[in-house]
């Protein structure tokens, strides 16, 4: 079976090409984006998501956004590109892979300040390449690291899409079950439906199924009564952003998730690669939190189930304290409290 690529370079190279995550499962829709308006929508709307694909997503994308423009003088040149970044940066707060991701196309622009425009436009290509290879392989460690947590027979319990999906590769807190599965392990996943939007029921479920991995779809409130009947071994879960000491912004719902473990003594690990972890912000407190249109839960696919006019309140994250997570899986390795994540 071919791998999913939920964000790669066209066949042609000349445009940004995403799986259509808003369309699953009931349609499997591959696009084709050249706009900056086509990108930032296809991020601001979850078409793509997941913290790791944004990043690829926006490197791709800028070098697709300046492909018009590569004639321009130089000065220009890098005017627009720092223009088209800070649209794509403002797309989605709390995902730190999309600043860092822009950072190193950034970087990149200033190690080049005698380039022409269409010789800059070349490096800033090749460094959005390595952007997508090195994410395939940190997936690919992230699982290899991951995979002495899930011996044979591990019921896994995840919450929202922290699979191929959400990644350019295997995913983050997916990795470890995919190389599990490939070592013939026996593993069973529990997968949170996640409202509002359901990116467990319908993102999660759908990528294991076609990996032929036993999944089997819960509720948001039925985790807790699992764990109480000694069901779930380990929770795994992605992040979309790790401060200094371990605290982790993950999909809402997460954090309840975590109380639920720790109370029934389940192993509780943050899936992630290096570039999530953001040592800049020291703590949980100090992560912004995405706020979105009260209309993803006042409806579900499209049929209202709320009064119009009730109050809704929408965070898109929410902070899993350091204290109750086990450990965090990288690309890099295990890190446990206290956290310093220091690598050499």
């Amino acid at each position: 079976m071919e791998p999913i690529r939920s964000v790669q370079w066209s066949p042609d190279g000349r445009a940004l090409r995403i799986i259509d995550q808003r369309r699953l499962p009931l349609e499997f829709v591959e696009r084709d984006l050249h706009t900056l308006e086509d990108i930032r929508d296809s991020i601001t709307t979850l078409a793509v998501r997941g913290a790791p694909a944004i990043g690829v997503a926006a490197a791709i994308g800028l070098v697709v956004t300046m492909q018009p423009f590569e004639q321009e003088p130089p000065v220009l040149f890098r005017a627009r590109l720092q223009a088209h970044a800070a649209v794509l940066n403002a797309s989605r707060p709390t995902a730190v892979n999309l600043s860092w991701a822009l950072a190193r196309m950034a970087a990149c622009s200033d190690a080049h300040l005698a380039a022409n425009s269409s010789e800059l436009l070349m490096k800033l290509r090749a460094e959005a390449t390595r952007i997508l290879e090195e994410d395939r392989a940190m997936c690919e460690s992230i699982g290899a690291h991951g995979l002495q947590f899930v011996p044979d027979g591990t019921r896994v319990l995840t919450h929202c899409n922290a699979g191929a999906l959400a990644t350019a590769g295997i995913g983050t807190a997916l990795a470890p079950v995919y190389l599990a599965h490939r070592a013939d392990r026996q593993v069973f996943v529990f997968a949170d439906e996640t409202r509002p939007l359901l990116q467990g029921s319908r993102l999660t479920a759908w990528e294991l199924s076609r990996a032929g991995i036993p999944v089997t779809i819960l509720t948001d409130g039925m985790a807790a009564s699992l764990m109480r009947d000694n069901e779930i071994d380990i929770v795994l879960v992605g992040a979309d952003r790790i401060a200094a000491n371990g605290d982790t912004a993950n999909k809402i719902g997460t954090y309840s998730v975590a109380v639920a473990a720790r109370h029934h003594g389940i192993p509780f690990y943050v899936c992630a690669p290096w570039s999530t972890i953001d040592r800049a912000t020291p703590n949980g407190a100090a992560i912004v939190i995405e706020q979105r249109d009260g209309a993803e839960v006042r409806s579900l696919l499209g049929t209202t189930v709320a009064p119009i006019g009730a109050a809704v309140r929408n965070p898109a994250f929410d902070v899993t304290p350091a204290e109750l997570i086990t450990g965090v899986i990288t690309d890099k390795g295990v890190y446990r409290a206290p956290y310093s994540f220091t690598y050499v």
